[in-house]
């Protein structure tokens, strides 16, 4: 999956420290694009030597090498380097590289969303001691968001209900679906497999989870068994296909990047 880059190491604590040359420099556009190089398929950063100046601040580090983020608009541009989506990214490069923008990205999204503050509209600052966003007026803290979602492999017999979404991402996924206020993550499952399949479920069982970038997301995977028969009553709002698939028909996402693709192929190779 996308954080699985043993033997690097994602270091996520936040540090008060100047960028310096050799250190990479991340710039997104007002669309939520990157600013990449692409050498040879193999993501290339932009550095402390390309700009100076600017709102920059400190992401994280992956084993030694250090990453930044400029923190406001620019119009920057390099000589080999393109602006991608994070879509983009996903498809096109591998590598701990796709790990690193894409936990960028979710950062990136946080500080864009939140220059003002909520309680009484004025500019938020960064804060000195830990990853928030302090107001300086009324002295409301804003930490990063991260939504709790569930991918769930319902399972029938020898089959898995895969599904395609009606917009978007076009190839085989499980149901999905974000916690709502007051729910229990096992209490998701059961919704979520109910509204888009019109399935119920039983012996719910975690499996893993995985944090996703993209959309902000930490993710936990869940196995579950089908209670009934299993007669589908697709939600045709959400979804354009549902189906139970044997192991053996399993078409699998083109890429190892989600957690999504690694329930869906350890049940076809039944490790499960």
């Amino acid at each position: 999956m996308i954080q699985d880059i043993f033997p690097s190491k994602l270091y996520n604590e936040y540090k008060n420290i100047e960028m310096g040359r050799e250190d990479f420099l991340l710039i997104f556009d007002n669309e939520g694009k990157i600013l990449l190089g692409d050498e040879d398929g193999q993501i290339r950063f932009l550095t402390g030597e390309d700009i100076s100046g600017g709102k920059i601040v400190y992401l994280f580090s992956v084993d030694e090498k250090k990453y930044f983020l400029l923190a406001e608009n620019t119009n920057f541009m390099k000589e080999g380097f393109s602006y991608y989506s994070i879509r983009d990214v996903r498809d096109k490069f591998s590598g701990k590289e796709v790990y690193a923008v894409f936990t960028a990205y979710h950062l990136q999204k946080w500080y864009s969303d939140n220059k003002h503050c909520g309680k009484c509209g004025d500019i938020l600052i960064f804060d000195e001691k830990e990853r928030a966003l302090r107001c300086p007026k009324c002295g409301n803290v804003i930490y990063p968001r991260i939504n709790p979602a569930v991918i769930v492999g319902v399972v029938k017999g020898d089959t898995i209900l895969l599904t395609r979404y009606r917009r978007g991402y076009g190839h085989n996924a499980l149901v999905a679906g974000f916690t709502e206020i007051g729910e229990t993550l096992e209490e998701t499952v059961q919704r979520e497999v109910m509204e888009e399949t019109g399935i119920k479920v039983k012996n719910i069982r975690y499996y893993k989870s995985q944090p996703w970038g993209m959309a902000q997301d930490i993710l936990v995977g869940f196995f579950c068994e089908a209670d009934g028969d299993g007669s589908i009553h697709m939600d045709e709002s959400e979804l354009k296909y549902a189906e139970w698939v044997k192991r053996e028909d399993v078409i699998l996402q083109p890429n190892n990047l989600s957690l999504t693709n690694e329930m869906m192929r350890v049940f076809k190779e039944n490790m499960i």
